[in-house]
């Protein structure tokens, strides 16, 4: 090999000498034309890299192309860009702040005098197609801290970061065309790799997402490599906002919120009451058929317990401040555990009743900034279908498996598909490295003896222990964070619980947490998006709506819905209005079923069934025989 060249190793083994100082642009341009033109970035040694920065020497690469799951994030970030020079090309005097790409698409935030309205987003759409069609190099270049700063002299929000730089840190920035940028990069090779994309809203957000900090301007956007998956993208977009919960939650009498209660804490209407009871008494009868104990804890507790739990050291931010009670401080509980260990620890416990599963649908608090506050999905007050159950090590991986089975059930029950997570140890945790990856491999290890596929989440455990996660897909591909299964070693430890074992020994057991729901508000929220307000029988809060086709049948009606409401059918009765007006009601009110009484009908006996979503279509039955078929699709818990 000479001394002015280069050894670069493929992903296949595969070895190519090039030139010292060569790209990786130059190695897709060494295997081929057609590589060199679908490259956007390269893989060195693990890095991700630009596609023209110079090789650091004898490396592994791997060429990065749109078929890579690193290539969209990379795009969206180039996209940020592109925004951000459209912005300043039209508001030269706007502050630059942060630009990432997100799981969905891309943002930027902006220091200005007046919020972003519509028309500046087509604006800037136009801006942005100008730099594209320019097709700009993303040029990047390593300078140092006074070069940055006299680079930056205009721009406080951009001083404000490189002032926590410390003497060492590597400082590069961007340029594509006029416009340069603090950022630390890959970016796609020019401007005009971006070719499809699409802004999308733009709204309040508190610089560094500190609320005592100026409110700056983000924008959002989107962009993808093929025309075809932008249009998908903004079609489920669209069918987003008709899914809405706070939309339909208010057009369905679900739920409100009142400023005089507070933000983040939800008012239950009667109709959102009924759906939630259903999912509570449903989940009651699931668990103590799986062998739970339903237990009640106190909404607030002593400020020690949290102090024994690690809670006050590791999720103080998160708990609402304590208030001076008799001496003592007390606080509004952030979680369930601490008082299921207590009721354990009422009692001497023997091996002999372990395991032992205490459930609790348990309301918690928690500080949440209102810049995130959202409907249902993020509040400060919230209730969990919480449990623990306490076992001996042995018994883990079982009590995992039937974990597995309840969550299983449940979820069908709701028609949600789902994936796994593995979440391994986050930096703030408890706990001795050997604890943890005992408990992670017993996770794991029951995952893969029942040969389900997972992913794994580095670094996302809860402070105390690893966990498994939940996520439903709902009916247009969402996904949410659903149940959730934890084993914890360490609060076994800091509570000092034990059992007596067969040797007449003290032990200390392990605990497993598990939610199935989690948050009811948020579960109870995303069904209402999943199934667009329109409820499955036996969860509907009204499932027959009764219309006399005119006034001189509504007594027959009336007795109807007596009937109905004496066999436990949740049914009113409409007959007030034109018939057509009523009907147009029970639609939009999303009922499953209406029932229409005429001449006919109150003579025979029978009821004209119109079932909803299937139009003007409707079928006659005998009123007893409709009765049994709403038993039967209640009982059984029919979806749609």
């Amino acid at each position: 090999m000479h001394s002015d060249s280069l050894q670069v190793t493929l992903p296949d083994g595969k070895i190519l000498e090039l030139p010292t100082g060569s790209s990786a642009h130059d190695v897709a341009a060494a295997i081929g034309p057609g590589l060199a033109k679908a490259a956007l970035a390269a893989e060195v040694d693990g890095e991700l890299v630009d596609l023209h920065r110079p090789l650091p020497g004898h490396c592994r690469i791997r060429l990065i192309t749109e078929r890579d799951p690193e290539a969209l994030p990379l795009l969206r970030h180039s996209a940020a860009h592109v925004l951000a020079t459209a912005v300043r090309t039209l508001r030269p005097g706007a502050e630059i702040g942060f630009g990432p790409a997100i799981e969905e698409g891309f943002y930027y935030d902006f220091g200005v005098e007046e919020p972003f309205t519509p028309e500046d987003l087509e604006l800037f759409e136009k801006a942005m197609e100008e730099v594209i069609a320019a097709d700009l190099p993303f040029e990047r270049k390593r300078v140092e801290k006074e070069e940055a700063r006299e680079l930056f002299h205009d721009d406080p929000l951009k001083l404000e970061r490189l002032g926590e730089f410390d003497e060492n840190e590597v400082i590069t920035v961007y340029r594509d065309g006029s416009f340069v940028d603090l950022c630390r990069g890959p970016h796609v090779p020019s401007t005009g790799r971006l070719k499809h994309f699409k802004l999308l809203s733009a709204a309040g957000a508190y610089w560094r997402g500190d609320e005592s900090r100026q409110m700056l301007q983000r924008i959002y956007g989107t962009a993808f490599f093929k025309d075809k998956e932008l249009k998908e993208h903004l079609e489920r977009l669209e069918e987003a906002k008709k899914r809405d919960h706070r939309v339909l939650g208010r057009q369905l009498d679900l739920f409100t919120v009142d400023a005089r209660v507070g933000s983040g804490l939800i008012l239950w209407q009667p109709a959102g009451s009924i759906v939630r009871n259903e999912i509570e008494e449903y989940e009651k009868e699931l668990i103590l058929r799986h062998g739970y104990e339903i237990v009640y804890t106190p909404h607030v507790m002593n400020e020690r317990l949290f102090e024994i739990s690690g809670h006050l050291e590791n999720f103080k931010e998160n708990m609402f401040g304590a208030m001076e009670v008799e001496g003592a401080r007390y606080r509004p509980k952030p979680m369930n555990c601490p008082g299921h260990i207590c009721i354990y620890q009422a009692a001497q416990r023997s091996y002999r009743e372990l395991p032992i599963r205490y459930a609790e649908f348990g309301t918690v608090y928690r500080y949440e900034r209102s810049g995130v506050l959202h409907g249902m999905l993020r509040v400060r007050g919230f209730t969990q279908d919480d449990a623990h159950v306490f076992c001996t090590r042995e018994q883990v991986p079982g009590e995992i498996e039937a974990l597995l089975d309840l969550v299983d059930e449940m979820l069908a029950t709701f028609g949600y598909p789902y994936t796994i997570e593995l979440a391994t140890r986050p930096e703030k945790a408890l706990g001795s490295e050997e604890e943890w990856n005992f408990a992670v491999g017993q996770l794991r290890s029951v995952l893969e003896a029942r040969g389900l596929d997972y992913a794994v989440d580095e670094g996302g455990g809860a402070f105390y222990g690893p966990k498994l996660d939940f996520k439903l897909i709902d009916a247009i591909g969402r996904k949410w964070q659903g149940p959730t299964v934890q084993l914890d070693f360490n609060l076994p430890e800091r509570f000092e619980i034990e059992y007596i074992g067969d040797d007449n020994e003290r032990h200390r057991p392990v605990m497993l947490h598990r939610v199935l729901v989690g948050s009811m508000e948020r579960f109870i929220g995303g069904l209402i998006e999943h199934y667009a307000g329109a409820f499955p029988l036996w969860l509907a809060p009204e499932q027959v709506r009764v219309l006399p086709i005119s006034e001189q049948w509504s007594e027959v009606a009336s007795a109807y819905v007596r009937e109905l409401r004496a066999a436990g059918i949740r049914a009113s009765l409409a007959d007030r209005e034109t018939l057509g007006y009523r009907i147009r009601e029970a639609e939009i009110r999303k009922v499953p079923y209406m029932g229409v009484i005429g001449e006919r009908e109150a003579k025979e006996g029978t009821v004209a069934v119109r079932k909803r979503g299937a139009g003007k279509k409707q079928e006659t039955l005998d009123r007893s025989a409709f009765l049994d078929r709403l038993r039967e699709e209640i009982a059984t818990r029919v979806l749609d």
